[in-house]
């Protein structure tokens, strides 16, 4: 189903189109502006605390077919792509204006499928996953072969969280597989709260956003570098886990 509306800017006539499209009886809107001849993301309303199935299939299916979506965490919106499709990871890249030495941190479903990521885990990473995931820590340790040097920004390590939040837990029990996290604004702008906010900075950059409301954290993940020495480990970003509560747990 289509319409259009009509208005003016400046005197010339501009048009509109809205397109809704329904998957398993819900709908998701589109919005194109002739004016700058570019399609911006569909807004995908989706329940923050009991994501819908037929949405959550629907949200695979897109990962899957390689796109990049944005997403809520438990923290900012992120950007979500399957990890080993190396066409969506450069669109990340393109989409971010990102710098490629940096690599991407992925979101997984619990402890035991960094397992499947990871080599050499130390002990220190299953006492910090055990105290604060799923939770707004992030710990970067030595990648597996499996990853492609693309996603570890050709570093050999790669970044793990367990997110608090049902939404991406879901879109990876669905695909069996982690997703990308990255945030989804453009390099060096202000991390996003909203899938408004998302929609201003990256719209005419992605074609679909998973709006499930205002998240819930105002700071980011806290980053922990386990990816040297065994047993050591250095905070490179303090965020909604204080700096201190790291340390009470692996200097006990």
């Amino acid at each position: 189903m289509r319409f259009d509306l009509l208005w003016r800017d400046g005197g010339q006539q501009l048009t509109t189109c809205f397109r809704w499209i329904a998957y398993d009886s819900f709908a998701v809107s589109t919005l194109v502006c002739q004016r700058c001849s570019a399609l911006s993301a569909e807004l995908l309303k989706i329940d923050l605390s009991a994501p819908e199935p037929a949405l959550v299939r629907y949200i695979a299916e897109s990962i899957r077919a390689g796109k990049v979506l944005g997403m809520p965490t438990d923290t900012f919106y992120g950007l979500a792509a399957d990890p080993v499709n190396l066409n969506a990871i450069e669109k990340i890249y393109e989409i971010k204006t990102r710098s490629r030495h940096k690599p991407l941190s992925l979101l997984i479903e619990d402890e035991a499928q960094a397992d499947d990521l990871a080599r050499d885990i130390p002990m220190v990473f299953r006492r910090l996953a055990r105290q604060f995931w799923p939770g707004p820590l992030t710990m970067i340790v030595k990648a597996s072969s499996r990853l492609p040097l693309r996603v570890t920004a050709n570093t050999g390590n790669v970044a793990l969280r367990v997110p608090a939040a049902k939404i991406p837990i879901a879109i990876v029990r669905e695909l069996g597989f982690p997703i990308t996290a990255t945030s989804a604004s453009l390099q060096g702008a202000q991390e996003c709260s909203t899938a408004e906010c998302v929609r201003d900075q990256l719209g005419d950059r992605i074609s679909l956003i998973v709006n499930g409301g205002h998240t819930e954290c105002s700071l980011p993940t806290t980053i922990v570098d386990l990816s040297g020495e065994p047993d050591s480990w250095g905070i490179l970003r303090e965020g909604a886990i204080p700096s201190d509560d790291i340390g009470k747990i692996l200097w006990a």
